[in-house]
């Protein structure tokens, strides 16, 4: 960073969950920056937004109504990183993002929450096998209007169709005068993989996903 290189925190989570990292690693001010929500937030390491996207009401609602129809777990996140679910029975990996977000859990069905507040993104959960058998269903009834991607085993989220990691890194990068050959992306999951088509040096983790 002294040197003029910018590094990146480029995440699924929202700010709150990257903020430790950013504390450790000493991103800070305004000429740094940190995408969240997979690419739905860019922002300063400050907190200034550059851009943002948020899913609808109506697919909110929708994802209520399969996950009430299904029995699949969901939350929704807002941009102050509050999780919000209808299912009373909280999933247990709800839970754990709420720990590694340090945030609370709000349950509320959609029509409980003030139309004002905007949802990022969706996130069904539960166990990986549960998820395979539901993905192709979730990509047929999301996937056209909205960004769809299996971000880990436990997780399937739901975003505002200009959203992944690539788009954002690709705004940042003009942003900031970047050619894409200037630019290395590391990461372990799918949802990092339009990242890895956009910048000049894509490097995998070795625990990384056999598709990544």
């Amino acid at each position: 960073m002294e040197q003029g290189v910018k590094v990146v925190l480029c995440s699924g989570r929202p700010l709150a969950g990257v903020v430790p990292f950013l504390n450790q690693l000493g991103i800070a001010g305004d000429n740094q920056y940190v995408i969240t929500f997979n690419g739905s937030i860019i922002e300063t390491a400050s907190g200034k937004i550059l851009k943002e996207a948020g899913i609808s009401r109506e697919t909110y609602q929708a994802i209520d109504d399969y996950s009430q129809a299904t029995g699949l777990p969901y939350n929704v996140l807002d941009q102050n990183s509050v999780i919000y679910t209808s299912n009373v029975n909280v999933a247990p990996m709800t839970v754990v993002q709420a720990w590694e977000n340090e945030a609370g859990i709000h349950i509320r069905k959609p029509n409980e929450i003030d139309a004002a507040t905007q949802m990022v993104k969706a996130v069904f959960t539960g166990t990986s096998e549960q998820l395979d058998v539901h993905e192709p269903q979730v990509h047929a009834q999301f996937g056209t209007d909205n960004y769809v991607v299996r971000a880990a085993d436990l997780f399937l989220e739901v975003m505002h169709a200009d959203v992944n990691k690539g788009k954002a890194v690709q705004y940042l990068a003009n942003k900031l005068g970047f050619a894409p050959d200037e630019i290395m992306a590391i990461g372990d999951e799918k949802n990092d993989i339009p990242m890895f088509q956009f910048a000049g040096t894509a490097v995998a983790m070795g625990n990384g996903s056999a598709g990544v």
